[in-house]
């Protein structure tokens, strides 16, 4: 195993769960990786370096609040990103 932030995965799942339908926002590669970085420089991060720390931290996820606090984040970064996006 090496050493791994889970908030990396949970919130690229959560950017395309959330954009998959939205026709009204970029959705390239590119917005959504700056989506991406704004909403992890944002949250704690979450690091582990064994499978027993994976499954540890990705039940931390589970909670309600977590999700709450994720897509609040994603929100304020679609919004920053859709100002302004990076590209023509």
């Amino acid at each position: 195993m090496e050493l791994r932030n889970l908030m990396e995965d949970e919130v690229i799942y959560a950017i395309n769960r959330l954009l998959k339908d939205k026709k009204d926002i970029c959705t390239c590669d590119k917005c959504k990786l700056d989506i991406a970085a704004i909403v992890l420089n944002n949250l704690k991060p979450k690091y582990v370096v064994t499978d027993k720390g994976e499954l540890y931290g990705k039940v931390d996820t589970l909670d309600y609040q977590f999700d709450a606090d994720l897509i609040k984040e994603i929100v304020k970064a679609v919004n920053i990103v859709g100002a302004e996006p990076r590209h023509e």
